[in-house]
């Protein structure tokens, strides 16, 4: 078996987001999973709607992701001589034809197909056939070249997601392939790059579900098998709309911003329409040691934000102290925060109760600049009647030989038993001081990592 070559194929015409993330990652893991090769290529040839911003937002993201590519970024438009040859080579061979109808007779034909309600398609008008008359050349216009279809049959594939699909070839019209400037369309150019990057799948959206069997025709004008193709159902945004720029969805980037994980989105992202048994959380290992094609889903998946933190928080939880410190610290940075070496271990004892870097930073700033307690917790905790035992604790921490869990420990129970106190009397109050909130994990551990300078000033704002 030859080796697998999969492409991601984006249209630089918007930011993507994760509906189109999708389709790179599953052509990647396939790759990735059978030792074969990942092929970036833009296709930018809507002049007008690209941008190199987009095309940035395209990198950066699949970057963060760890979609790591072989080849490429290859640029259909760096590619316009190499389809201009194979046009020449095309109408050199009879392959494609000249037609010369314009804008306003293809408009009128079809108004006249949909008034008898047959489906508007090109009538075949300028198509060159044995003992037929083709109409006089009008001066002054410039054809567009179309591809001479198969007449008779049918076009057919095993799509690996949605089972064997067969088109009559008499549904499919001859598809222009260059425009009256010579410029090439999207079918023609894409067939062009699958037959030279030597694609063995194509892994895609089921929007192009219809693009398909055009493009299968021409691979075998030009004397080449298609490729497998797989294409994959629509993901849903949360309204149970297709998932678009238009309704709302945001850049892949924006989420590395928001503090979400590469390996988590990396897991949710394949749960969107396909799975391995009931596992909700994986690895990028073992999700590369899984993927198939076989368990692709047939359904359109619908994106579900809550589910997403749910299983950042997972990744989260289990991602290294010291891997994850690097990740918080540049969500610090962005607060003007700037962390040090004690970075990986408020990670390690705040990790469990955050769902993203963000919320994690938003922790660990309180240990690197100062902090405004919430008013209503104050006033509930920080009252007249504990104001002797936080200042009996302040000159015990003050009194601590060693600054460790142990010695603060044993401080604080000597302030409680000083005062008769429990331990929620005073340990409320003493984490609305020093970290702004009544609910942290053990105290001990949270003043052990903040410096005792800090929380004696704040003790004594009381």
């Amino acid at each position: 078996m030859s080796t697998v070559r999969t492409r991601f194929a984006p249209s630089p015409t918007g930011f993507i987001h994760l509906g189109n993330i999708r389709s790179a990652l599953y052509p990647w893991a396939f790759a990735r999973s059978t030792g074969g090769a990942f092929i970036l290529r833009i296709e930018d040839t809507d002049l007008e709607r690209s941008s190199q911003a987009a095309v940035d937002v395209i990198i950066e993201g699949m970057k963060w992701l760890g979609l790591d590519h072989d080849e490429g970024p290859f640029y259909q438009m760096q590619r316009m001589d190499r389809y201009k040859a194979v046009l020449a080579e095309m109408v050199a061979a009879g392959l494609v034809y000249p037609c010369y109808m314009s804008v306003a007779e293809l408009d009128a034909l079809r108004e006249r197909q949909m008034a008898n309600k047959e489906k508007p398609r090109y009538d075949g008008t300028w198509r060159p056939e044995p003992g037929k008359t083709l109409p006089p050349v009008p001066e002054g216009v410039r054809p567009v070249l179309r591809f001479k279809n198969p007449q008779g049959g049918v076009v057919a594939w095993d799509d690996k997601v949605k089972g064997c699909i067969e088109i009559a070839n008499d549904e499919l019209d001859d598809l222009v392939i260059a425009r009256p400037d010579g410029t090439p369309t999207y079918n023609f150019c894409v067939v062009v790059d699958d037959i030279d990057m030597a694609i063995t799948h194509v892994i895609r959206g089921d929007d192009h579900v219809n693009n398909t069997p055009r493009q299968i025709n021409i691979f075998r004008a030009l004397g080449k098998e298609p490729p497998v193709y797989a294409h994959l159902p629509t993901v849903l945004n949360e309204q149970g709309e297709k998932m678009s720029k238009r309704n709302g969805a945001k850049p892949v980037t924006q989420y590395r911003d928001e503090g979400y994980l590469p390996d988590a989105m990396v897991n949710y992202l394949a749960r969107l329409g396909w799975s391995h048994g009931d596992d909700e959380i994986f690895s990028r290992a073992q999700f590369l040691e899984w993927f198939n094609l076989d368990h692709l889903g047939r359904s359109a998946a619908q994106f579900d934000e809550t589910k997403l933190r749910w299983v950042n928080a997972q990744h989260l939880k289990a991602m290294a102290d010291d891997a994850l410190a690097p990740l918080v610290a540049e969500q610090l940075q962005r607060l003007g925060v700037v962390a040090d070496a004690r970075l990986p271990r408020i990670c390690g004892l705040f990790k469990d109760r955050c769902d993203t870097t963000v919320a994690l930073a938003q922790w660990a700033k309180a240990f690197y600049a100062d902090i405004a307690p919430d008013a209503g917790e104050r006033a509930q905790h920080v009252t007249d009647a504990v104001r002797p035992a936080l200042a009996t604790l302040a000159d015990r921490l003050s009194a601590c030989a060693t600054w460790d869990k142990a010695a603060i420990s044993a401080a604080i129970k000597e302030a409680l038993a000083a005062h008769s106190l429990k331990m929620p009397q005073l340990a409320m109050p003493v984490r609305v001081l020093v970290m702004g909130t009544a609910q942290t994990p053990s105290l001990d551990a949270v003043l052990e990592l903040q410096d005792r300078q800090v929380v004696l000033s704040r003790l004594q704002k009381a």
